[in-house]
């Protein structure tokens, strides 16, 4: 199923006993969806097209603003003012033009991000305000993709991944029942830049496990970074069955 150009290109993949030429072939004709095209989606969407994932949706409706260049490493100090979906899907289709890229530079409402997951198989959040992660988590719930959410603060990061296609499977309104924003953000608080690509980067890898078939360490948990300590910390995520959103799936 892959064509010899393509078996030289990700030869390090073919190599793991894990991956191999099944996996490889199963990112080939994997569908992902990114929210978000930030300082967590831009290390995501790199790796994800560098791996040779088949599809990447990308979505966001920011132009590029000199602040964005301390984290948001996928783009250049030329490209101020442009859209950032355009500037990424330029970026994706260089690094590996056997990717399809479509992009959506517009602000989805929920009906069209249902409309978005009918044709994904999994969903990277990589968005930075706690409105847009409710509405992520409500259409992935109902649509039964899985999620993989990153978020990232000062010197502090957090990784989860709810795989919505089983029915025992929490959700991050059981972890936030309260959707309103918090009161401090990146824009107000800060984040150092790496702290942003550590989280992204391991959305990536969340994602490429998932996609070839590998179980996720993480499911239904909130993993909590310490970029000053290198420390984490792991705390299991129980579903709540009285949650307004998953607690009636069964």
């Amino acid at each position: 199923m892959l064509t010899d150009p393509e078996t030289l290109r990700y030869s390090r993949h073919l190599l793991l006993e894990d991956v191999g030429e099944s996996g490889q072939s199963a990112l080939k004709f994997a569908k992902v969806l990114i929210i978000g095209m930030g300082g967590l989606g831009s290390p995501a969407a790199l790796y994800l097209a560098a791996a040779g994932v088949g599809t990447l949706v990308i979505s966001d409706f920011d132009h590029l603003e000199v602040s964005n260049l301390q984290r948001q490493i996928a783009y250049q100090s030329s490209d101020l003012g442009t859209a950032k979906v355009t500037l990424m899907k330029q970026r994706l289709e260089a690094l590996n033009p056997e990717v399809r890229v479509r992009s959506i530079n517009t602000q989805m409402s929920e009906s069209q991000l249902s409309m978005e997951l009918i044709l994904a198989d999994l969903v990277l959040d990589c968005t930075d305000n706690m409105a847009s992660r409710q509405m992520i988590n409500r259409a992935c719930v109902q649509a039964c993709k899985p999620l993989i959410v990153g978020a990232a603060i000062r010197f502090e990061g957090q990784l989860m991944f709810f795989d919505h296609s089983k029915d025992d499977s929490a959700c991050y309104h059981c972890l936030f029942p309260n959707s309103e924003e918090p009161a401090l953000n990146c824009s107000n608080a800060g984040v150092l830049g790496p702290v942003v690509g550590t989280i992204g980067t391991l959305q990536a890898l969340e994602a490429l496990k998932y996609l070839v078939g590998l179980p996720s360490g993480i499911n239904n948990k909130l993993k909590l970074f310490d970029a000053k300590t290198l420390e984490w910390q792991t705390f299991v995520i129980n579903k709540d069955p009285k949650c307004p959103v998953c607690g009636q799936i069964k």
